[in-house]
């Protein structure tokens, strides 16, 4: 007797939706390995290229492939949707993060791990509760705009990076990049180099077949084999008595000093916060002043940290020259005499005021060796409160990144998409990456148009793709070590070339000038206002929702004359088309609601003034998929005033849910029956009727065309 395994349940389903991978082939299984080292190969670089642009260590970009990686492919809807980081998030990350905190820091890391879970969180709830379809709300145009802007941000952001030039990092954007760019002087030749090489082996083997999907990992490894050969990077430890020039040695000391004043206020303001969380309730006037004591001392940190990480990239921009003794001097100053290293040195970071200086290119350097450890992300109310519409946005860009990709495959695998589980799988990815060290994921289109590529049937292919980052991490980080930064450079400005849609842009103007004005106004906000991206895309979107709104508020209105074809047109865009004095023919061309319900009355009136005889208004009701309680309001009124006046409202082509609100309304009632048709045809015919001599039958068909 053959015993067959019970389906899993519906709600089993829902709550764990792998289990609809089962059973599985050996011919599934070995596929859905295949595709996942394969996407693994192509990830693992491009993950610590995209750490490098969130401002985060480039481990970290390891950690968003592992974790999120194996939790949206187990809770997700598509089988084949690669989650992990991506070039968009990465950047609204940092961009959401560097006015709060300094790239790299512990609390900017804190902060990063914060803000991937309430992203995590949105998504969850949003596809619990299955309101997937908020997305909506950000239109095409929008999304258009602000990934064009967010391709030309991400490319100028590496440009420190591909020129080994340090840039500011202020509220404008824009200006960091043209302070750094009147430093092109500055340009560190070994990095240039390294990036010109690594971008020429990159575009070239894609050009070679064999090697094109492999063309990013090639060149990670070669470069890797000539910065360890070439000693593309040298680093020293200088103490400040080792910098010979008088005025960059007082520099560095106040530097030194500074960050001592910045460590003490920041205890001051941890003090205060405290002292003033115990007695805000039992002592307003104590409370007043401590909130007066921090706000001063928050005022003086900020400013004094500002001014430090000034007067580092003044102190970055500086270049000397090695003594053999280990003394520093700058360019150009070396006493007669004194033999040197023939290298240029530049300042790398400065700690106690001693400073790490490197000659050459900057590489990777040491990363953490092992598997990332259970961390609870900080949560404070301030934190949260200034992380929130980032998270929001972030969370939404993200679903629409991941679900139009999982759409497109879907189409080539005929599976179903449910938006509200991708909005669940999405947010299983980040809420459990952000207590394993991930910063924002998403669906990824490279990482997923390989996977489905490569020949995955099942998200079995995102797990094994996360256990090859496992191995990379456990076994592999050494030999990452002298991985040019430059090269990962090269990786984010190859890869953001697909965001660049100029053409489909152009479309959208064509298509609509409104829509065209939203992408427009959407892209220019978020280049002018960048490092603030969620302001480009939340912007767009009420520019866009306003102009609905507009758009709707004024709707078409037609006048119909009968066409010589049998059918009603429009007699603006047919002027000689024959009307009747004692008939007027109406068609409203959008749902009857609040905002345009007046503009409806007002064309009956405006149409019944131009024709005082007018015995019958046809309301051709066929455009109108919608009718509200000031619709309806409208409507009645009308019907009322103009039976007084001796004019008869007549409807055609109601549709159910208008005559479903009628009904209820009793709406339906006061006009009657015998006042509502199915068709135009029926309606005239009877209106005609009924005026008897009067009617001339200007409206009806005279060819007997369809109506």
């Amino acid at each position: 007797m053959t015993h067959v395994a019970a389906a899993p349940s519906s709600t089993l389903r829902r709550a764990f939706p792998f289990l609809d991978w089962f059973p599985v082939s050996g011919v599934v299984l070995r596929g859905d390995l295949i595709a996942g080292i394969t996407g693994a190969l192509v990830l693992v670089p491009k993950a610590m290229a995209y750490a490098q642009l969130s401002g985060l260590p480039v481990h970290y970009g390891l950690y968003v492939a592992f974790v999120p990686a194996i939790l949206g492919a187990l809770w997700g809807s598509s089988r084949q949707l690669a989650t992990g980081p991506v070039a968009i998030i990465s950047l609204m990350t940092a961009a959401a993060l560097t006015p709060l905190a300094v790239p790299f820091s512990d609390h900017y890391v804190e902060l990063a791990l914060l803000l991937t879970l309430m992203v995590g969180l949105i998504q969850f709830a949003l596809g619990a509760f299955k309101l997937g379809v908020i997305v909506n709300f950000v239109s095409h145009p929008v999304i258009l705009g602000f990934m064009n802007a967010a391709a030309i941000i991400i490319a100028l952001s590496q440009l420190d990076m591909l020129l080994g030039i340090p840039k500011g990092r202020s509220d404008s954007f824009l200006a960091d990049v043209w302070g750094m760019l009147l430093h092109l002087p500055h340009t560190s030749w070994p990095t240039l180099a390294m990036a010109v090489f690594a971008f020429a082996l990159m575009v070239g083997l894609k050009r070679i077949r064999p090697l094109a999907k492999l063309s990013v990992l090639v060149a990670v490894v070669v470069t890797i084999v000539v910065s360890h050969v070439a000693g593309y990077q040298r680093v020293v430890e200088v103490g400040v008595e080792q910098i010979r020039d008088g005025d960059t040695r007082a520099l560095v000391l106040a530097h030194a000093e500074t960050e001592r004043a910045v460590r003490e206020l920041n205890a001051e303001i941890a003090d205060v916060t405290a002292q003033l969380r115990q007695t805000r309730r039992r002592d307003v006037r104590t409370a007043a002043t401590l909130r007066h004591r921090l706000h001063l001392a928050q005022l003086d940190a900020e400013g004094m940290a500002a001014a430090n990480k000034r007067l580092l990239r003044d102190l970055q921009l500086l270049r000397f020259e090695r003594a053999d003794d280990g003394a520093l001097h700058l360019r150009g100053k070396v006493p007669a005499g004194v033999a040197t290293d023939g290298r240029t040195w530049k300042l790398r970071k400065l700690a106690e005021g001693a400073g790490t200086f490197a000659s050459g290119g900057e590489v990777v350097g040491a990363i953490p060796r092992g598997l990332p450890e259970l961390r609870v992300p900080t949560v404070t109310l301030d934190a949260v409160m200034s992380l929130l519409s980032a998270a929001f946005v972030i969370a939404l860009v993200g679903f629409m990144e991941s679900i139009a990709m999982a759409k497109a495959m879907a189409a080539n695998t005929k599976q179903r998409i449910d938006p509200n589980q991708e909005l669940i799988g999405q947010g299983m990815a980040n809420l459990g990456g952000s207590f394993f060290q991930s910063y924002p994921a998403c669906g990824s289109f490279t990482g997923s148009a390989i996977n489905l590529a490569a020949g995955a049937t099942t998200g079995l292919a995102m797990v094994f793709n996360g256990l090859f980052v496992v191995a990379t991490l456990l076994l592999l980080t050494p030999l990452l070590y002298a991985l040019p930064k430059a090269t990962l450079g090269v990786i984010i400005l190859l890869a953001v070339t697909t965001l660049l849609t100029p053409k489909a842009l152009l479309q959208t103007w064509r298509a609509s000038r409104a829509d065209g004005i939203v992408a427009a106004v959407t892209f220019a906000v978020t280049l002018l206002m960048a490092p603030h991206l969620d302001r480009g895309i939340l912007i767009g979107a009420a520019l866009a929702i306003l102009l609905y709104l507009h758009r709707t508020m004024r709707p078409r209105v037609a006048e119909l004359g009968r066409h010589a074809d049998g059918t009603l047109r429009d007699v603006k865009v047919h002027p000689n088309l024959p009307t009747s004095r004692n008939v007027i023919a109406l068609r409203f061309d959008d749902a009857l609601y609040f905002a345009n319900a007046v503009h409806f009355e007002e064309a009956v009136l405006d149409a019944l003034s131009a024709k005082p005889d007018a015995k019958y208004v046809l309301v051709v009701a066929s455009g109108i998929n919608h009718m509200d309680a000031t619709g309806e309001e409208i409507v009645r009124h009308l019907v009322e005033r103009l039976r007084a006046s001796g004019v008869t409202m007549v409807f055609c082509g109601l549709k159910k849910q208008l005559r479903d609100v009628m009904q209820r309304t009793g709406l339906d009632r006061l006009i009657g029956d015998d006042h509502v048709f199915p068709d135009e045809q029926r309606a005239l015919s009877a209106i005609y009727e009924r005026l008897g001599p009067q009617g001339r039958g200007e409206l009806l068909p005279r060819t007997g065309g369809a109506t």
